[in-house]
C-alpha cells in the first residue's frame, strides 16, 4: 500500500469541513492520525493525494463518504454495561421512574452517539433485569449514530463470543440467540429486545430537535469528546430541552460539564439531572 502524504494546508481543508459538517474538532496534533488511518482509503480509491480525497468528499452527496471519513478518524470503542457506577446510580433511580409511570406503562429513552448497539442493547437489558412484568411496558430505545458502519453492526444485533462472555448467564440466556457458525458461535441480540430499538442515521450538530415527546432519559458517552467548548454548550442546551424536569442525562466519564448550573444539576458519575 502507498503511502501519501498529508500536507498542512491539506488537514486544514479537512478539519474545516469535518468541524462545519459534524462538528468534530481537529487539532493539528491529530495530523498523523488522519493521515495513517486515511491512506487505506485512499488507495482504494485510487487516489494520489489528499487534495484528490477531499475533493471526493465534498462532491459525495450520498453522505456515505462524510460517514466512511468519521468512522476512520474516530473511536468506535464500546461494550455491554460499561460505564458500571451509572448503572448501580440508574437501579436506584429506577423505581421511582417506574412509579410515576405506572399509569401508562411507557418509556422513551434516546441512546445519542450508539455506536455498534451495545449501549441501547445494554440500556434493555437493564430495564428487563429491573422492571416487574417488563413485557407489559412500552419501552422504545431511539439510538441515533452519525456512521452507516457502525449503525449497520448495531441492526445486525451479531456480536462475538468475546463480547458477551463477561455478562452474567442469565442476561446473556435472557438477552441472546446463539449463532453457530462453522468454526465458532456468535450471539444474536433476542428480537423481543431488537424490536424496541430504533436505530436512524443523525447528526447530533446539524440535524434539527423536533421530537413529539420528551425522553425520559438521554445517554450520550464519549461523543463530545470530539466538540469544542462551543459545540458542545449548544448540544447540552439541546438535549435539556427534550428531557423533562428531573429525567437525567449520562455523560460519558471523560465528560464533565462546567455550565449550565441553571439547567443541569450534577448527581454523580458524569450523571445530570435536568432541573
Amino acid at each position: 500500500m502507498r503511502e501519501i502524504q498529508l500536507k498542512p494546508e491539506e488537514f486544514e481543508l479537512f478539519r474545516r469541513y469535518v468541524y462545519e459538517k459534524v462538528g468534530i474538532s481537529l487539532s493539528a496534533q491529530k495530523t498523523t492520525l488522519i493521515k495513517g488511518r486515511l491512506n487505506k482509503r485512499l488507495n482504494q480509491l485510487n487516489l494520489t493525494s489528499f487534495r484528490a480525497y477531499y475533493d471526493h468528499l465534498v462532491e459525495d452527496k450520498s453522505g456515505e463518504e462524510l460517514s466512511l471519513f468519521i468512522s476512520a478518524i474516530s473511536t468506535n470503542v464500546t461494550s455491554f454495561f460499561r460505564e458500571s457506577a451509572q448503572w448501580e446510580w440508574l437501579k436506584g433511580y429506577l423505581p421511582k421512574l417506574i412509579a410515576s409511570k405506572q399509569r401508562e406503562k411507557k418509556l422513551r429513552i434516546w441512546s445519542a452517539g450508539c455506536s455498534s448497539g451495545e449501549e441501547p442493547y445494554t440500556i434493555l437489558m437493564f430495564l428487563q433485569q429491573n422492571i416487574h412484568q417488563f413485557h407489559d411496558w412500552d419501552v422504545k430505545i431511539l439510538a441515533t449514530d452519525i456512521s452507516h458502519k457502525v449503525l449497520s453492526h448495531a441492526i445486525e444485533g451479531i456480536y462475538e463470543a468475546k463480547h458477551v462472555e463477561t455478562l452474567p448467564k442469565e442476561i446473556v440466556l435472557r438477552s441472546f440467540e446463539k449463532v453457530r457458525e462453522e468454526t465458532t458461535i456468535r450471539y444474536k441480540i433476542a428480537p423481543h429486545l431488537q424490536e424496541k430499538v430504533m436505530f436512524r442515521l443523525y447528526n447530533l450538530v446539524t440535524d434539527p430537535f423536533f421530537f413529539k415527546n420528551k425522553f425520559d432519559m438521554v445517554f450520550c458517552r464519549n461523543v463530545m469528546i470530539y466538540f469544542d467548548d462551543p459545540t458542545r454548550h449548544d448540544l447540552i442546551e439541546r438535549f435539556a430541552s427534550v428531557l423533562p424536569k428531573g429525567a437525567p442525562l449520562f455523560l460519558g466519564s471523560s465528560e464533565s460539564l462546567t455550565s449550565h448550573k441553571e439547567t443541569l444539576k450534577l448527581l454523580g458519575s458524569s450523571i445530570y439531572q435536568k432541573l
